[in-house]
């Protein structure tokens, strides 16, 4: 099972969004289950159970962990594919954001953008890497910093462009034939307090 993978295909993303489903690949992220494993936590009927699952198996959702004998039944153990998923814009490609089209540094929107392209574009590398079974070189920095004031906020993001634009002239080598372009995004944003699971639905 994958730690998190990302839905690009339309059709996924609306059947990972019906509440019912979402709470199945939950609790199939949790430990591999049969359908009246699952109609019991859910309170469903296991044909219904059933329907869902098999919908969730041919989107890629979910799939088969084994099977084992119960009665005079076969019952197929299924399990998420992921423990978490993120939906790209790019399930959305008629409207998905561009952070080209409007470029503001100060803007929350244009961060939203920039967060979008980063989904789109990290899910459509590991879709290709996992394709050509090939690793895929990447780096994330994440941390808190908690400032004094609004100028000392100000002064951090003038040093943290300062300094990332003189790595940036320092290493760009765009007549490399042999290169390979990479992206690079940098954000600062206030951070979000943990906010209470909602319950799941039934």
């Amino acid at each position: 099972m994958l730690d998190v993978t990302v839905i690009e295909d339309p059709e996924a993303a609306a059947v990972s969004l019906d509440p019912t489903r979402a709470r199945l690949l939950a609790e199939l992220a949790e430990a591999p289950a049969s359908a009246a494993m699952l109609a019991g936590r859910v309170g469903l009927p296991r044909q219904k159970v059933n329907y869902h699952l098999k919908t969730l198996e041919r989107h890629g959702l979910v799939e088969l962990a084994g099977e084992r004998r119960k009665g005079n039944v076969n019952e197929r153990l299924m399990r998420a594919t992921a423990a978490s998923y993120v939906i790209s814009p790019a399930a959305l490609s008629a409207v998905q954001p561009d952070p080209d089209r409007f470029r503001d540094q100060l803007s929350a929107r244009w961060l939203l953008a920039l967060g979008a392209r980063l989904v789109r574009d990290v899910g459509m590398l590991i879709s290709g890497a996992a394709k050509a079974r090939k690793r895929l070189a990447t780096y994330a920095l994440d941390g808190e910093v908690r400032f004094a004031s609004a100028a000392d906020r100000a002064a951090f993001v003038q040093e943290l462009t300062a300094g990332v634009s003189a790595l940036i002239r320092k290493y760009d080598a765009s007549g490399a034939e042999a290169g390979r372009d990479h992206r690079i995004v940098v954000a600062v944003h206030p951070t979000v307090k943990d906010r209470p699971t909602p319950e799941l639905e039934q």
